[in-house]
């Protein structure tokens, strides 16, 4: 079993278009096409040679799926595509405020357990 450390990055680019062609089951034009619409940008070395990483490998992938298994155009696909990493950014910065809050609230209940004054409650508020 391998480490940890002998894995290859995610967004490191290390596989050469004829390799993806092959993992994907798609024609080297048709991924050059993709590239051309903006769906995938692979890093290009000083040579100009397309390098593709695991993570676009993995977006190829659910190009292929949304528009061979589902009939999905280019355009949707792109749509799509910006509205899924939109939907992630926005759950981890829900994680993030729900940890901030968490945080938040473990402070007032360890610093003197009392709930805050609330207006309309009682006499604090100066409106009454």
């Amino acid at each position: 079993m391998r480490g940890d450390d002998e894995l290859i990055p995610q967004h490191e680019p290390v596989f050469q278009i004829s390799i993806v062609s092959r993992m994907i089951g798609l024609h080297q034009q048709t991924i050059r096409s993709y590239e051309r619409v903006g769906l995938v940008k692979p890093h290009r070395t000083q040579g100009n040679t397309r390098l593709y990483s695991q993570a676009d490998v993995e977006r190829l992938r659910t190009v292929t799926r949304l528009v061979n298994d589902l009939g999905v155009n280019l355009a949707g696909v792109d749509v799509i595509l910006r509205m899924t990493r939109q939907i992630e950014q926005l759950h981890q910065e829900l994680e993030r405020v729900t940890g901030q809050l968490q945080l938040a609230e473990q402070r007032l209940e360890a610093g003197g357990g009392g709930q805050p004054p609330r207006p309309g409650r009682g006499g604090t508020d100066p409106l009454r």
